[in-house]
């Protein structure tokens, strides 16, 4: 058990077989970035057999963008706003994912509903900060979140990984983890603490899915 509590799982070294197949990311953004670059700090220190294919951003002018940039990646900017509907949107996003040769698709505070298509059911994973299916749907991310479970005054919070469907903040969960909630929290200073677990959860899961360790039955992941 690691100190939140959570089944730690076993940890990794850079010992690539290990860490599974090397995989081509894509990752999808609409704000400040920080889970991307958390993933290339774990890729940089040889954590994670990954590279960053291509970032998709659906907002321009967000931190994010120049992020990206920073760490060697041009986004390719896909805004809802710019397409008829929804399908001409998650089109624009397939050609782009499909271009890249992507492996895996990692939703790293991506705002935007998107149809999911067959060829990439079980290839996209997204991250919410709270143990879903708790506290989250349209218009539950970021400080919402947290707002409503200090609210609700819950004792524990957390953060889901989960394949992502055609649903927010639904599919089947791969990865939770765990912290207090404290009574002095704020929404700040809970989305702090979980975002040290983010931190963790989300590299472990890529991982798992690099192994080829996680399968899915009747909407349910086991990790093998």
């Amino acid at each position: 058990m690691d100190r939140q509590g959570d089944v730690a799982l076993e940890p990794q070294g850079s010992n690539p077989d290990r860490l599974g197949r090397h995989l081509r990311l894509g990752v999808l953004i609409s704000g400040g970035g920080t889970t991307m670059v958390n993933l290339h700090k774990e890729m940089q220190a040889g954590r994670l057999n990954a590279e960053i294919a291509v970032v998709i951003s659906s907002r321009s002018q967000v931190t994010g963008v120049e992020r990206a940039r920073r760490i060697g990646v041009e986004p390719v900017i896909v805004r809802r706003k710019d397409f008829a509907d929804v399908e001409a949107f998650s089109r624009r996003i397939v050609e782009v994912l499909d271009a890249a040769k992507v492996d895996l698709v990692v939703q790293a505070g991506w705002l935007c509903l998107w149809h999911i298509p067959k060829a990439y059911e079980n290839r996209v994973m997204n991250i919410h900060p709270a143990l879903l299916p708790s506290f989250g749907g349209q218009g539950m991310w970021g400080h919402h979140v947290h707002e409503a479970v200090l609210k609700a005054g819950c004792k524990v919070s957390g953060c889901t990984v989960h394949f992502a469907n055609n649903e927010y903040d639904a599919g089947p969960i791969i990865v939770q983890r765990t912290c207090s909630v404290l009574e002095n929290d704020t929404p700040d200073t809970l989305a702090a603490r979980v975002f040290e677990q983010e931190c963790i959860a989300y590299p472990d899961a890529i991982r798992l899915f690099a192994q080829g360790r996680l399968t899915v039955a009747d909407g349910v992941v086991k990790i093998i």
